[in-house]
């Protein structure tokens, strides 16, 4: 464990200078006196307003339509309400109960309900950066913040695309996002802010109100465990307990759209920038670092992806080229603020190389019918992204580094340390995620039951679940 103060801290976390918002909105106190005074910028604002609408339009329209291209026709629509109800209720229950549990003080697992309904929440308060005296709007952190609790349940969908009751998805989704999206956001994202590090005293004690895997030193930019390895365990689990598909291994299960599926994952690229860069808070230097890495990742996870597919099949593919973007997106998320350019194309790289073994051999390993590769790109992905920000977040690789609030400079890195506290936000992600989703999914099937029957399957959801048919021939 690295040491961030002139003495031991709980977890290199404690000085975290550019994870993904995971402060709690400034309280004020009368005995607290700011070395500066706190200020809002207009343009920090403006950024995170863009950069949530950003978010957004890669739910609907954009994972939406990349997996809705990637079913069969009688089953698009089915895809398309799944992904559009559940960016809905998120929106509800994050206003509700999501943003108190995930973001306010209780303990190192789970929030608080003070926040309830947003109680005690104006347009006059404020949620800290990662630059002492400088805040946003808690209005513009909340809804920022919400846009990822929509997002990561929806990823989960394509795991069992094409087979279960819409009744049973609604349900697991209000189960797994309450137990545990929400803990996993306050694990990795929830501390103090940096005012509250004034001395090596002040900082242990700000410490020790922090998210687990905060003090663990876990480093999450954007959302690599709290998102992806998240979503991606859910998904296997309920690949596995839904059961495959009606003809999986015997018949072909071609996607119906590679136009819809290309448009959506461009539509996911040009958000991602929301994503990653918006989760520095404000609008800056670093900012534009998680932009630019967010690009290189993404362009090498394409073109690895696409190279080892030519070679291994002989042509390179759309879908090839589609999912070795997002393959890209998904493993620079963590990395986004941590590292380097350099850093950011190696990420891509390898990330491409590996999540396209992910689809494949590793999918034959598992032997789950997760249909639209869930797994194998968001959990393979986050899993290489997570481990590689502990490497190249290392200053002498041109990352970052890890801020030392206390000393005000960056400090000492130690990447053997680094790695093993990524392995820790890895590790637990994959338990945490995998258990909840086991629990829920049982008790969703002893409720209203997971999968739709067999006529129903055969027939197809569009029409069998909802009364309708995306295209007219």
């Amino acid at each position: 464990m690295n040491r961030l103060f002139s003495i031991p801290l709980a977890g290199l976390g404690l000085a975290l200078a550019g994870v993904a918002g995971a402060e709690e909105a400034l309280k004020p106190a009368a005995d607290v006196v700011a070395a500066v005074a706190p200020t809002v910028d207009k343009g920090d604002t403006a950024w995170m307003l863009i950069s949530t609408a950003l978010v957004a339009l890669m739910v609907i329209p954009g994972l939406a339509l990349f997996y809705g291209g990637l079913v069969r026709s009688k089953n698009m629509l089915s895809v398309l309400m799944q992904v559009f109800m559940i960016f809905s209720l998120m929106m509800v229950l994050w206003f509700v109960y999501g943003y108190s549990i995930a973001f306010t003080e209780g303990n190192a697992f789970f929030g608080g309900f003070s926040k309830l309904f947003l109680n005690g929440v104006t347009v006059d308060s404020v949620a800290a950066t990662f630059s002492k005296g400088v805040y946003i709007p808690e209005f513009a952190y909340i809804i920022f913040q919400a846009t990822f609790a929509a997002i990561t349940p929806a990823l989960i969908v394509g795991a069992f695309a094409e087979r279960m009751k819409f009744s049973a998805v609604m349900l697991f989704m209000i189960i797994w996002f309450t137990l545990a999206y929400l803990p996993m956001a306050h694990m990795v994202w929830y501390w103090a802010g940096p005012d509250a590090y004034t001395d090596a005293a002040a900082a242990e004690a700000a410490a020790a109100t922090a998210g687990f895997l905060f003090q663990k030193g876990a480093l999450d930019f954007a959302g690599g465990t709290v998102v992806h390895i998240n979503a991606a365990m859910a998904g296997l689990v309920g690949a596995y307990l839904v059961g495959k598909r009606i003809g999986y291994g015997r018949e072909h299960l071609p996607p119906h759209s590679l136009t819809l599926t290309m448009v959506g994952a461009s539509l996911l690229w040009i958000g991602w920038f929301g994503f990653n860069a918006g989760s520095n808070l404000e609008a800056n230097g670093l900012t534009a670092l998680a932009f630019l890495n967010t690009m290189v990742a993404t362009g090498a996870a394409t073109l690895s992806w696409t190279t080892a597919e030519s070679l291994l099949k002989g042509k390179p593919s759309l879908l090839g080229a589609a999912s070795g973007a997002v393959a890209g997106l998904v493993a620079v998320t963590p990395a986004a603020g941590w590292v380097g350019p350099t850093g950011a194309l190696v990420i891509g790289l390898v990330a491409g190389l590996l999540c396209l073994w992910g689809v494949n051999g590793l999918k034959r390993l598992l032997g789950a019918d997760d249909a639209l590769d869930v797994f194998g790109i968001h959990g393979v992905g986050g899993i290489v992204g997570a481990l590689l920000t502990g490497v190249f977040a290392n200053p002498e690789l041109g990352g970052v580094g890890v801020y030392d609030y206390v000393a005000n400079a960056v400090a000492p890195f130690d990447t053997v340390a680094q790695v093993t506290s990524q392995a820790w936000g890895v590790g637990v992600a994959i338990v945490w995620s995998g258990l909840v989703a086991l629990i829920a999914f049982k008790l969703v099937d002893i409720v209203v039951g997971l999968r739709v029957p067999e006529d129903e399957e055969r027939e197809g959801l569009d029409i069998t679940a909802h009364g309708e048919s995306a295209y007219r021939y």
